[in-house]
């Protein structure tokens, strides 16, 4: 199936100011591109790429002062299938980690895990050692979380979404996230385009969307706490820590949002002309 996604969003700023964008698909998606995926910035200002220590696909550009427009439209080709699951997979024994997933183990800034290592240990200590453990804790954050965009806050950390109870869905995953690290389970933040597809829409704007995936069996697998169903035309543009490292945007000065829309949406061939 081919799924178009994009943004166009607006910034204002009141003075030149330097940014960071994350705005690109995930290079793990390359090969599935059928169409575009060029961030294109008004006005025209001159733009340098890199890649971070996450493997995620950067810009940085310094924007004058005044309104800042970033667009992209790309169609990528995509399997139709719902996110891979593995019910076998078991949970690996630290010493028996790559080196590369270790520090997904670790406290960072959403996830604080030395501050709920003792209430995750109470709460799923007791389950088994493979993907339910992780799927319990889904479970969990899916029915202990109440979703609310209006009362989104982008300080809210693991913690405080534990217990305050509301949250939007980069809250439902800084829970799982630090709830898996308690227990010794890598897990890794996500974030990307998900669409109403497979599914019945749901009222309101698209927005980006969080989700992590978690080290079992050798292998990463997604899960979703917000959504904790199996979902089609997930596409990633950033994986790190928690979302202090995909942060789709970060202006280095005062920075006003003035449009802010995102589609994803399945589509025909006729996408491509």
């Amino acid at each position: 199936m081919l799924i178009r996604v994009g943004y166009d969003i607006i910034f204002e700023h009141p003075a030149p100011t330097p940014i960071i964008t994350m705005l690109y698909l995930h290079p793990s998606r390359r090969l599935s591109l059928r169409r575009g995926d060029y961030l294109l910035v008004e006005p025209l200002v001159q733009v340098s790429d890199y890649t971070d220590v996450f493997g995620n696909r950067c810009d940085r550009l310094l924007a004058p002062a005044g309104p800042m427009r970033f667009w992209n439209d790309a169609v990528v080709e995509d399997s139709g299938q719902p996110d891979r699951q593995n019910y076998d997979a078991e949970q690996h024994e630290i010493y028996d980690l790559p080196d590369e997933t270790l520090q997904f183990l670790l406290a960072s800034r959403y996830c604080e895990v030395d501050r709920m290592v003792d209430l995750a240990w109470q709460l799923f200590g007791a389950t088994p050692k493979n993907w339910a453990r992780v799927q319990a804790i889904c479970d969990f954050v899916h029915q202990h979380i109440h979703f609310d965009y209006l009362q989104a806050r982008p300080t809210r950390t693991a913690y405080e979404a534990y217990q305050e109870r509301v949250g939007v869905c980069r809250d439902f995953t800084h829970l799982a996230i630090t709830f898996c690290r308690c227990l010794n389970i890598p897990a890794r933040y996500c974030t990307g385009y998900l669409g109403d597809i497979g599914v019945p829409p749901t009222p309101g704007p698209m927005d980006f969307s969080a989700w992590f995936e978690a080290y079992l069996g050798g292998d990463w697998y997604t899960f979703d706490p917000r959504n904790n169903t199996p979902r089609i035309g997930r596409v990633l543009m950033a994986r790190g820590r928690d979302a202090a490292d995909v942060a789709l945007l970060t202006a280095f000065g005062p920075s006003r949002l003035d449009r802010f829309t995102v589609w994803t949406d399945a589509v025909g061939e006729d996408a491509l002309l």
